[in-house]
């Protein structure tokens, strides 16, 4: 972040393609990691091992059994990794390092905003919960994108025998037994 800065401060102002450019090309680094870590975990698993040992061709094994495993994580730390580059554009406009005018950005119109806070404090406010609620709603969505696309969750619906989900109890089932 540090760096970020620093470049973004020698080459004042910053064109809006360079800024994109320059949080794009920074923030990857995080999940790249977390794609390597993830595929060396799942790589040592046992399934893994023996599909190998069965002569499995590594790019199936890849596709069938690594890719599927590592893509849940990785989307919840791409959706989180959205929503903190755009809280960090929204604090770099605020700073006056970011997005210039006349293009609009939620941190410049909370700065312009800040100087009318005691009279007008709505002018703060809307473009604050903007910016709270954008990078909740794409913390939520990683979650939910967790929820649906990782194997590894077992959904006790799918468990459970259909007859479980589809009759109704009965009230003897429900009564006290005869011997006790």
């Amino acid at each position: 972040l540090a760096t970020l800065l620093a470049v973004l401060t020698l080459s004042y102002p910053v064109p809006l393609s360079g800024l994109i450019a320059l949080l794009g090309l920074s923030r990857w680094f995080g999940v790249s990691r977390l794609v390597r870590a993830e595929t060396r975990i799942v790589r040592a698993q046992e399934y893994v091992e023996s599909a190998r040992a069965l002569g499995v061709p590594t790019i199936r094994i890849l596709w069938r059994h690594i890719l599927p495993n590592i893509a849940a994580p990785v989307l919840v730390a791409s959706t989180l990794a959205v929503g903190n580059v755009i809280a960090l554009e929204a604090g770099l406009s605020y700073l006056g390092i970011g997005a210039q005018e006349p293009t609009p950005s939620w941190g410049s119109i909370f700065f312009d905003g800040v100087e009318f806070f005691a009279g007008n404090w709505w002018v703060v406010l809307f473009p604050g919960i903007a910016i709270v609620l954008t990078v909740l709603a794409f913390n939520v969505l990683g979650d939910a994108l967790r929820d649906v696309a990782d194997p590894r969750q077992v959904d006790v619906a799918r468990r459970l025998p259909k007859s479980t989900l589809t009759e109704p109890p009965t009230m003897h089932a429900l009564q006290p037994s005869e011997n006790g």
